[in-house]
């Protein structure tokens, strides 16, 4: 579990800068993806530090609320803040990527600056909160 849960957190971290990269190019969908892939992978590494399998989908919310009890006080208190997160990047997943097929809009046209900003402040976050957590449980 601690090594799947290292190696997750480590690929995380690689989204970031990756984000970075991109908000740098003001290819800001790819940021959001990115950041969203950050998001999913740190909440995925939490979950494995405490020995818990989680579901085989993008949003992590549903299953830490669920679980939460076996996290520390301190992350339980995010628990709530980080699954928002969590939704709100999963959400936008799909159309970071492809954007609206349907109503002909491209992902460009869908996020903007700001959204780039938002999600790679969330993804930050996330990373921290769960780095914080991974160090308190000697996994990294």
């Amino acid at each position: 579990m601690a090594r799947l849960a290292e190696d997750y957190f480590n690929r995380a971290k690689i989204r970031v800068k990756s984000a970075e990269l991109a908000y740098s190019e003001k290819s800001y969908p790819d940021v959001v993806r990115y950041s969203q892939e950050c998001v999913e992978l740190s909440l995925k590494a939490a979950l494995r530090s405490v020995g818990v399998e989680y579901p085989k989908e993008h949003d992590m919310s549903r299953i830490l609320k669920a679980v939460k009890d076996r996290f520390p006080e301190w992350f339980r208190r995010e628990v709530e803040k980080i699954g928002e997160i969590s939704r709100e990047l999963a959400d936008k997943r799909s159309p970071s990527l492809y954007g609206i097929e349907s109503l002909g809009k491209t992902a460009a046209e869908i996020f903007d600056v700001k959204d780039a900003e938002k999600a790679l402040s969330d993804a930050k976050y996330v990373l921290n909160t769960v780095n914080k957590l991974l160090l308190e449980l000697e996994i990294l």
